[in-house]
C-alpha cells in the first residue's frame, strides 16, 4: 500500500510545539529550560519517543486494516489517499475578496479599446482594497475629531510620556542588573561569592595602600568608624569609582574595574568594619553615621517623687 501520510512532518511539528510550550510555562530565567533543568530533557526525549511509537503503531494498524479490504476497497482507499486536499471555502472566499471574473467570463467585461491587439477589461476594484479605503476614511475622521477638534494629547506630550516610561523601565532594569549599577542604585552585597570576588580584587589592587587586613598604610584605616569621604556602600562605591581627594587621594578605578566589580570590592571593604588589624593607622576624617539608620530611642529614667518618711518618731515627755 502506498502510504502518503506525512508523519515525518507531523512529528517534528508536534515536538517543537510541545518544546515551545515547555519553554513558555517553565520559568528558567535567562537559560533555556532544557539546559537549566535536566528533567526537562528527559521529558522532551520521552515525548519524542512517544510520538515516534504512536506513528509506528498507527501505520501498522493502517496496514493491517488495508489488508482486510477487498481489492476494490483497496483501490478506492488508495484513490482517496492520493486525492489532494481542497479547501473549497477558502478558495471561494479568496475569489470573492479578489473580485475578478474567471477567464471564461471575461468577454462580459471586455471594453472596445484595442491597442495593437491588447484589450482592456472593466474589472471592479478588489473588495479588500475598497474595504481598506473605507477604513482609512473612518480612521481619518476619528483622528481629526480626536486631535484637532477635542484637542487630545500632542506629539510632544506623547514623546515625553514614552521617554518617562522608558526611563522607569531602565531604572527597574538597573535594580536587577549588576553590570549597570551606579552610586545611586548600589546595594550592599552579602553573598559569599560577591565577597570572595571583592576580596580578590582588593588583594590585587588595594593592599599596597590599605594593608591586607585593612589597617591602613599610605591609605586610611578601613576598620574604624572614621571616613574621609563618607562611609556606607554608596559613598565607598563613589570613592572607589571616582577616586579620592584631588592630589593626595587614590586614583579613580572606574577605568579599570566594572561597576559590578566596584560594588563587590566596596562590599568587601565594609566587611572590615569592627575588625582589629595588626597595626592600625590612626583614625582620619570624621565619624560617619548612616543617615538612613533607624533612630535609637533612649528610655526615659523614672524619677522617684515619693518622699521617704522616717517611721521613727521622737516623743517628748
Amino acid at each position: 500500500m502506498k502510504n502518503t501520510s506525512t508523519w515525518w512532518i507531523k512529528i517534528p511539528l508536534i515536538f517543537f510545539l510541545i518544546f515551545g510550550l515547555t519553554e513558555f510555562f517553565v520559568d528558567s530565567g535567562e537559560l533555556p529550560a532544557f539546559i537549566k533543568y535536566p528533567m526537562v530533557q528527559v521529558f522532551l526525549v520521552f515525548i519524542l519517543f512517544l510520538l515516534i511509537v504512536i506513528a509506528i503503531i498507527t501505520r501498522a494498524i493502517e496496514n493491517v486494516m488495508f489488508q482486510t479490504l477487498s481489492k476494490e476497497g483497496q483501490e478506492r482507499y488508495i484513490a482517496a489517499k492520493n486525492k489532494s486536499f481542497q479547501w473549497e471555502w477558502g478558495q471561494k472566499t479568496y475569489q470573492k475578496m479578489l473580485g475578478s471574473k474567471p477567464i471564461e467570463k471575461e468577454g462580459e467585461i471586455i471594453l472596445d479599446h484595442n491597442y495593437d491587439g491588447i484589450r482592456e477589461l472593466d474589472n471592479n476594484l478588489p473588495p479588500w482594497w475598497v474595504y481598506l479605503f473605507y477604513a482609512s476614511i473612518v480612521f481619518g475622521v476619528v483622528y481629526l475629531l480626536r486631535f484637532h477638534v477635542f484637542n487630545d494629547y500632542t506629539q510632544d506630550q506623547e514623546y515625553e510620556q514614552e521617554v518617562a516610561a522608558a526611563q522607569l523601565e531602565i531604572e527597574e532594569y538597573k535594580k536587577t542588573a549588576k553590570g549597570l549599577v551606579d552610586a545611586n542604585t548600589v546595594e550592599l552585597l552579602t553573598d559569599a561569592s560577591d565577597i570572595s570576588a571583592g576580596k580578590s580584587i582588593f588583594e590585587s589592587n588595594c593592599v599596597a595602600c590599605h594593608m591586607t587586613d585593612g589597617g591602613g598604610g599610605i591609605g586610611p584605616n578601613l576598620t574604624d568608624k572614621n571616613w574621609i569621604l563618607g562611609g556606607g556602600i554608596k559613598n565607598v562605591f563613589h570613592t572607589i569609582s571616582e577616586g579620592g581627594r584631588d592630589g593626595k587621594g587614590m586614583i579613580a578605578w572606574k577605568q579599570n574595574l566594572k561597576p559590578a566589580e566596584i560594588a563587590q570590592v566596596a562590599s568587601y571593604v565594609l566587611s572590615f568594619q569592627g575588625t582589629t588589624p595588626a597595626n592600625p593607622k590612626a583614625p582620619e576624617g570624621d565619624v560617619w553615621a548612616d543617615p538612613n539608620a533607624p533612630e535609637q530611642t533612649i528610655p526615659a529614667t523614672e524619677t522617684n517623687t515619693e518622699q521617704e518618711i522616717d517611721s521613727t518618731s521622737v516623743s517628748m515627755n
